[in-house]
């Protein structure tokens, strides 16, 4: 979803941009305590090397703070002589531009100044404390060119902190002392060792660390920690179409925030040139990272290629595995989000699976312990995939199609101790996206297909209803409702043979298929839908999807008693969004034609009816299809889960 961008102060376009944002960085937030904290915030230069001819990433980070930094100039001045410094790549700031405009200014500007040998950087919070820079955070990266006549030697980027107008750090509540440290870069000969690709032990998160096929995120800026291990390279080895690739791929493994990530950067030109146009699998096999992240790093001109053949590339590691279709990233979307004109080898797309953070194994944890006779199988695991470029990032979070991706069970956990996978929601609450459990020889895994990509857990919670024990429905019905996708009507009690409303039944179907909310901004308009009603987000949810459209005089009839047949018009519209086939003319007539009350169909529901049959979601009793008459609760739950299993998501 787009969002507008906040509008910040403007500045009077007869001030220098530059002057104008070192005031504002020093009397945005004046002192509001009084008092120095304790200790000074620290600011740390990363300590490199690099050949002589060659460019290396300096990251600048901020270590520590007390309060958020709010506000901060700095003037790093390095040796002409044997330096040179190339570019800036902010990495925590909400804009980014190189000069002011006569429309105001942006959070962060810089200016390089090769003759003299200095670079200013200037960051301003302008949203009034929504943005300040916390522990732990890379403020920016500094690309830095060794000469080629350089002398191998050490030399230090230096910052004169005497200075305010060359070093100014303003938190929340303090004018801060701030300490740096860091900064030496060490110069050897261009042919001392090694490659000529330079040498850079500290990772460039903006260029070698993405939108969903339904829709991308807005750009953000990259906010990158800053690993507390040094990098660790070595080869691995990739599949083609399930054929060994060697020399194609390298692996990086770092710490960082006490999580081992190792990511794998994949030769994407190598690859192009070996796949030719008949590449289906692009499989990167990462083992022995145990409950450590792992991260897919393509190009976009891979993955356009990619797309192309219909391919998709497979990250298989210790705790799951993410299947994702190229097409699904639409390359192209993401393209629109940086410019037209940024060419596809240059956007970096990272695909992840990451174990969870505390806080939301906690929520995870909170929600699990409100429900009744509930526990979490499996730790949960975050599935993203990210574009990146320039030091902007945009998030793929909805595709067109269901995505696969699997979580492994810890050994000795049997899978049939696993009633579904849940995705958890911005609100806390967990809700059930389609599962299914794959025996294997030493784990089980649990299938989950999704729309979206999120953080998901594995949970137990069986459920048993006293009034359909001996009931037909008893196994679809209690199987739903260990998924959390049909709920009882009081203690112990379903009432299987009550109807159901037409709201009621699109919330039933629309948690089968895991879809949670909108894949759109438009509001639905029915006129009976009310603000503020159980039912409203999954009336607008399932009008987002193209599942129900209501009546002609606009009117949805949310509490009415639904039909077989209305029923089966909106199943037909998800078999869809599931990839199930449908019937065509000749098959709706000779499908119906086998029950005695066909004629009773109005035309509108045939094909929906038919196409119901013919996937063997209804079977009629009696040799009748009863089209006219009101579906019950058991009905649907069966219905629904015939649908998922034959679509194989459960």
């Amino acid at each position: 979803m787009f969002q507008p961008k906040k509008k910040r102060p403007r500045i009077r376009k007869t001030m220098s941009g530059l002057i104008a944002l070192t005031l504002l960085s020093s009397l945005i937030l004046p002192n509001a305590a009084g008092a120095e904290p304790v200790e000074p915030a620290q600011v740390q230069f990363a300590n490199v090397s690099v050949q002589a001819g060659q460019t290396v990433h300096v990251p600048v980070a901020l270590k520590k703070s007390y309060f958020g930094v709010k506000a901060y100039n700095m003037q790093i001045d390095y040796d002409t002589s044997a330096l040179e410094i190339v570019r800036i790549t902010p990495k925590s700031i909400n804009a980014i531009t190189t000069s002011p405009n006569e429309d105001g200014v942006a959070d962060f500007q810089y200016e390089i100044n090769s003759a003299e040998g200095w670079v200013r950087i200037i960051w301003v919070d302008f949203t009034g404390g929504d943005h300040s820079i916390e522990d732990e955070t890379q403020l920016f990266d500094m690309e830095v060119k060794a000469k080629s006549n350089a002398t191998p030697g050490t030399k230090q980027l230096s910052v004169d902190q005497t200075d305010s107008e060359h070093w100014h750090f303003t938190n929340v509540e303090h004018q801060s002392y701030t300490e740096l440290s860091g900064g030496t870069i060490t110069i050897t000969a261009a042919n001392s060792g090694g490659d000529n690709s330079g040498s850079t032990p500290t990772p460039n998160p903006g260029n070698s660390s993405g939108g969903g096929g339904g829709s991308v995120s807005p750009t953000s800026p990259v906010i990158t920690p800053v690993p507390s291990t040094p990098a660790v390279n070595k080869g691995v080895d990739i599949y083609v179409n399930g054929q060994k690739q060697e020399q194609s791929a390298s692996a990086t493994t770092s710490t960082v925030n006490n999580l081992v990530t190792t990511t794998v950067h994949v030769d994407n030109d190598k690859v192009i040139n070996q796949i030719g146009s008949g590449l289906k699998t692009l499989l990167l096999p990462i083992t022995g990272t145990g409950k450590g992240a792992v991260v897919g790093e393509l190009n976009g001109k891979l993955v356009k290629t990619m797309e192309g053949s219909n391919a998709e590339v497979v990250i298989q590691t210790d705790s799951g595995t993410y299947t994702l279709p190229a097409n699904q990233i639409q390359i192209d979307q993401v393209l629109n989000q940086f410019g037209s004109t940024v060419p596809m080898e240059d956007i970096t797309i990272q695909i992840a699976i990451t174990p969870s953070a505390t806080s939301k194994q906690s929520a995870i944890q909170a929600a699990v312990d409100k429900m009744q006779n509930t526990s979490v199988v499996a730790a949960p695991v975050d599935f993203e995939v990210k574009a990146i470029w320039n030091g902007q990032q945009v998030n793929v979070d909805r595709f067109n199609s269901y995505v696969e991706r699997s979580i492994t069970l810890p050994e000795g956990v049997d899978g049939s101790k696993i009633t579904t996978g849940v995705v958890l929601q911005p609100d806390g609450s967990l809700l059930h996206v389609p599962t299914k459990v794959i025996k294997g020889n030493k784990q089980d895994s649990a299938i989950i297909n999704s729309l979206t990509n999120s953080t998901y857990a594995l949970i137990y919670h069986p459920a048993t209803f006293s009034d359909v024990s001996s009931h037909w429905s008893r196994d679809d019905v209690q199987d739903l409702a260990s998924r959390l996708i049909v709920q009882g009507t009081g203690e112990n009690v379903f009432a299987p043979d009550r109807s159901i409303t037409r709201a009621e039944f699109t919330a039933v179907l629309l948690r089968g298929l895991g879809l949670h909310s909108p894949i759109s901004t438009e509001a639905a308009s029915f006129t009976d839908v009310k603000t503020g009603s159980w039912y409203e987000d999954e009336v607008q949810t399932a009008v987002s999807y193209g599942l129900i459209s209501g009546y002609a005089d606009d009117s949805f009839r949310p509490n009415s008693e639904i039909s077989r047949a209305e029923a089966l018009t909106i199943v037909s519209r998800a078999m869809k969004l599931v990839g199930l086939a449908q019937a065509d003319a000749s098959e709706t007539t000779s499908l119906l034609s086998t029950y005695s009350d066909s004629a009773k169909v109005q035309a509108w529901a045939a094909e929906p009816v038919a196409s119901a049959i013919k996937q063997e979601l209804v079977q009629g009793a009696d040799g009748k299809l009863m089209s006219e008459a009101d579906i019950s609760r058991a009905q649907s739950a069966a219905i629904v889960k015939r649908l998922l299993a034959k679509a194989g998501l459960i």
